[in-house]
């Protein structure tokens, strides 16, 4: 019953709805919409699995988003699966379906979701691979700019009113992704300070460079003479002593 609570519906979902039973495409519309559900029943098992925490479940017109309450900080694995099981649901749901009208619109989806635009799979599979390579700062930057890349090249693709309207609202959540940037970069180091993550890895950085910070590893930081703990130097960011 806690899960279903957090199920949310767009209002413009009930007005999709509506358009497709007065223009006679209502089995579309229930066959679009049972994959979308499938899709984030899939993301929701992993989290569960994993136990993250849900803040809620959209289901929109042309998609679904799970939006969770986690630590940033939380194991990348845990992160890719709980995303992988998305796609890997629908494609298994179309696959016992399997017929011409489910194969066409599970194709459009699964393609569009992994466009590389927040807050769509794709963007989120280009963020963990970019962590994987570049520190947390400057991965999340660049996965900001490539949606906004995409989004410009994808508006010469199709001129109608529904691909530009959704465009437009995939524009709105990249620029708010953007303007929670620094929050997020602040939030990232505060749970390293706050809480103790179990990393294996090691990086070695250079000064009181918090913006090389990566994520799935612990840092030493080397001011020239010494090296201080990634604690220890957090304390002294968090205490106005050094700045970023």
């Amino acid at each position: 019953m806690k899960i279903i609570s957090k199920i949310k519906i767009h209002i413009f979902f009930y007005l999709v709805a509506l358009l497709a039973v007065l223009t006679g495409l209502f089995k579309d519309f229930i066959v679009l919409t049972s994959l979308i559900v499938i899709h984030e029943f899939g993301h929701l098992l992993g989290a569960l699995f994993y136990h993250w925490k849900i803040e809620k479940i959209m289901i929109l017109p042309f998609g679904g988003l799970t939006i969770f309450n986690e630590a940033i900080n939380r194991p990348m694995k845990e992160e890719f699966i709980i995303l992988i099981l998305g796609p890997i649901f629908q494609i298994i749901y179309a696959t016992i379906l399997n017929n011409e009208m489910v194969n066409h619109y599970h194709y459009a989806i699964l393609l569009f979701n992994l466009l590389p635009i927040y807050p769509l799979d794709g963007s989120k599979f280009c963020n963990l691979l970019c962590n994987q390579l570049l520190p947390y700062k400057l991965s999340h930057l660049l996965t900001i700019s490539l949606s906004f890349i995409v989004i410009i090249i994808s508006s010469f693709y199709r001129l109608n009113l529904l691909y530009l309207g959704i465009l437009f609202f995939l524009l709105v959540n990249v620029i708010k992704e953007l303007k929670i940037h620094q929050y997020l970069f602040n939030r990232f180091l505060l749970e390293r300070y706050l809480y103790h993550f179990n990393f294996k890895r090691n990086k070695i950085v250079k000064g009181y460079r918090y913006h090389k910070m990566f994520r799935d590893y612990k840092h030493l930081f080397y001011d020239g003479e010494n090296y201080h703990s990634e604690r220890e130097t957090l304390r002294k960011r968090f205490d106005n002593k050094v700045k970023l």
